[in-house]
């Protein structure tokens, strides 16, 4: 515990505004403290007080804070807070994501684990490729087993702090067996490399902690005050993290809300805050439980939601908001006619009532309910920006560009290699590339020093080593020269520099601009990429360039987003979730969506979608629609739906169906969901919905009987594999890997034209 136990100043007005349970939670400051901090409470607020009421009044020192969060939009706001709260002293203070922090663990420890200071931290597409050529090492056929599924089984395994071998262990099927052969060479890639994946992050920092107590001691001797955010959202590894962190000291403030956990699907464990209380007897534990985003009525209608929970943390949530408009349940015929009365429902209201365009957004569960959507926007002219879309640091020019400073980093680096070393083209083919490789392996040696080897024998005037041709040799040779200087230049040229002499020396800007696919466009993500080095520019190097890379490696989605007046947003309710907006249209409230058909047969699946549906309704600050389709098509099939769930369990006084039409073929009745109590099903009044077309089941004898690895053919997807099998009371999801580019649908054997083949 710490030796301060007495403020060493008063009178900062840190503590002004803030209601009693947020006050008591900034003054608790020894020992392990629980913030059940529900939605719109001001748990950032609470955070950023906290650490300047530690900075200011207890005279702690910056450099021994840390507080740890999940988004870099989140670390940011935070980091701004502080700026302003604690001055120039806030620059000591550690803020910043899990993923992020274990990055600089590593970066000055990691050498204890054999990882070298310039690792390279590999993005889904670098994985992609490894988990590729690990596939052909193992003699694993991609076709019969898709890469993403088994990329999807090696993060769960490091999720739970395995390795290839403790992996091997624990494997109880035949796919998960194949899975742990290909993580065996995927494992020896990534250190051949020298890169780490985002999950190596938390499992080796985790692991260097817990190996090495030397490097424990130091961690905890710095770190004598924790702050963790959005704790409910933690996995085993960052809760183990956050344990040895705090080993000595205890002085660890967990803030979080169990209604709002909606990632297990990323091994996020809601036990973790349920929990905490056990694993720290000595906890207190404080709610924040005034709302100060939305009305009454849109909080009592998300409170009325959730408590049907058992997994939760009990609070009152309340707010001095007034009621407020009554919550809008809209019902459409099919999901064009829901897409076509939101976007014109955002847009009479931003006619008529004063609100704006980036004041609207429209949630679903799935990404792939946009389209009727982004469709409804383009048909009536209104701006939208779709977040999850193609993000810039993904745009091709912008990777080729980020490869070559990786490479120019860390030029053990093979995947960035082989990404450019036709980019700009050198004549290097498939053949050479193939050759060059074998021969590096049998040499136990990496791409580029296998070049450099083909560089020095002709500056020798000797025979090229391998067997290839003269042109590949001298492109070879030529590639290995460009990038060996370039890894001088970094050593003393500031990043901007850097960029601009990557960008000259290689052919690329000639390549860029004279491309012809929308060059001038290109050359833009160019500039907007030295533009971000330039943040970078005032560090040592090759300190610039370190930083820089480690900060786009772990760019997110939802980190780019920024408020715009001029476009409705769309979003799904997991990227949703930290932001807010006055008015809300979640879409889509059918059984089977939300709540998720994988969900149906699984009470702890079941709760997980209601604290979705929770955290979508709880965004809203003025007004709250939640619309419905009879007819949608999803999943392989076009069905009708029946209304969810969780709009029954609002109560009838809080909702409204509106009036007038939906601005679709329904005509202008009004329509509503039957009252709380009720058979289950929609009611209507005077309006009959159609009777949907529909794909009608299939008797079970029809249906084939698969398991995981099965192959497949469906009528409209074509071939694929299956990944995984979800058995309910009524019905059968299958989850399959489709080739082609189709990609992984989930569909119902009831309805899907499926085949087992093979």
């Amino acid at each position: 515990m710490s030796c301060y136990n007495r403020p060493m100043t008063t009178g900062s007005g840190l503590l002004e505004g803030l209601n009693p349970a947020q006050k008591e939670a900034v003054e608790t400051v020894d020992g392990p403290l629980l913030i059940v901090a529900g939605p719109g409470s001001g748990k950032t607020r609470v955070i950023t007080h906290r650490i300047a009421y530690l900075v200011r009044e207890y005279e702690i020192s910056p450099f021994n804070i840390l507080a740890m969060t999940f988004t870099n939009k989140a670390a940011r706001e935070m980091r701004e807070r502080l700026d302003r709260l604690v001055g120039s002293r806030s620059d000591a203070l550690t803020v910043g994501t899990f993923h992020s922090f274990c990055a600089k663990v590593l970066r000055i420890d990691g050498h204890n684990l054999g990882l070298d200071t310039n690792y390279s931290i590999y993005d889904a597409d670098d994985q992609a490729k490894i988990i590729k050529d690990s596939m052909e090492l193992a003699e694993i056929d991609p076709k019969r087993n898709p890469p993403r599924a088994i990329l999807s089984m090696i993060s769960n395994a490091k999720n739970k702090m395995w390795d290839s071998r403790a992996f091997t262990k624990n494997a109880d099927n035949y796919f998960e067996e194949i899975c742990a052969q290909v993580y065996h060479h995927y494992e020896e890639a990534l250190t051949r490399n020298n890169a780490v994946d985002f999950d190596d992050l938390l499992m080796k920092t985790v692991q260097l902690l817990r190996e090495f107590p030397g490097v424990r001691t130091k961690y905890n001797d710095r770190y004598k005050y924790i702050m963790v955010d959005e704790f409910q959202d933690t996995n085993i590894s960052q809760y183990q993290l956050a344990r040895l962190l705090a080993e000595s000291h205890q002085n660890i403030c967990v803030v979080g809300d169990p209604d709002q956990s909606i990632y297990s699907w990323r091994s996020a464990d809601i036990r973790n805050i349920l929990s905490f209380q056990g694993d720290y007897p000595q906890a207190k534990t404080i709610a924040l439980d005034q709302n100060y985003r939305s009305t009454a009525n849109i909080l009592d209608a998300a409170k009325n939601l959730i408590s049907i929970n058992g997994q939760r943390i009990q609070k009152d949530l309340f707010t001095d908001n007034s009621k407020g408009d009554l919550v809008e349940i809209r019902e459409a015929y099919d999901e064009g006619e829901e897409a076509s009365f939101v976007i014109s429902e955002a847009e009479r209201l931003v006619r008529e009532n004063g609100y704006k365009h980036g004041d609207c957004a429209v949630m679903y569960r799935i990404n792939a309910q946009s389209r009727a959507l982004e469709e409804a926007c383009l048909h009536q002219g209104t701006r939208y920006r779709l977040v999850g879309g193609i993000r810039f640091y993904k745009r091709r020019e912008v990777k080729d560009l980020m490869a070559y400073l990786h490479l120019v980093y860390n030029p053990n680096d093979d995947v960035n290699l082989g990404r450019v070393i036709n980019v700009p083209p050198r004549g290097i083919g498939a053949k050479s590339m193939q050759q060059m490789g074998d021969w590096a392996r049998s040499k136990n040696l990496g791409l580029f020093a296998a070049m450099q080897e083909v560089a020095a024998a002709r500056l020798a005037g000797e025979d090229c080593p391998i067997t290839i041709t003269k042109k590949a040799a001298t492109s070879f040779a030529d590639f290995a020269v460009t990038l060996e200087k370039l890894i001088e230049l970094s050593k003393r040229e500031k990043v901007v520099d850097l960029v601009d002499r990557v960008v000259e020396d290689t052919g690329f800007r000639n390549f860029i601009q004279n491309s012809d696919d929308s060059p001038q466009e290109r050359w833009e993500n160019i500039m907007e990429l030295r533009a971000t080095a330039q943040e970078f520019n005032a560090e040592a190097p090759p300190d610039g360039l370190a930083t820089l890379l480690e900060r786009l490696s772990l760019v997110a989605d939802v980190d780019n987003y920024e408020d715009a007046d001029d476009s409705i947003t769309l979003i799904t309710l997991h990227q949703a979730k930290g932001l807010e907006f006055p008015v809300v249209f979640m879409v889509g409230m059918e059984e089977g969506l939300l709540p998720h058909s994988r969900s149906l047969d699984d009470e702890d699946q079941l709760e997980e979608e209601r604290r979705l549906c929770y955290v979508g309704m709880t965004r809203a600050e003025k007004l709250l629609y939640l619309t419905r389709a009879f007819r949608r098509s999803i999943f392989g099939a076009t069905r009708a739906g029946e209304g969810s769930r969780f709009l029954r369990d609002i109560p009838a006084e809080l909702i409204t169906s509106g009036s007038g039409p939906t601005n679709g073929s329904a005509g202008g009745t009004s329509r509503s969901f039957g009252k709380p109590g009720e058979s289950k099903g929609p009611s209507w009044n005077t309006w009959q919905a159609p009777t949907p077309v529909i794909n009608r089941a299939k008797p079970e004898s029809a249906r084939p009987t698969l398991s995981v690895g099965d192959s497949v053919r469906h009528n409209a997807f074509g071939e694929g594999v299956v990944t995984r099998v979800d058995v309910t009371a009524s019905d059968t999801e299958v989850t399959i890997e489709f080739e082609g580019g189709v990609g992984q649908k989930r569909l119902l054997l009831s309805f899907a034209p499926l085949e087992k083949i093979g």
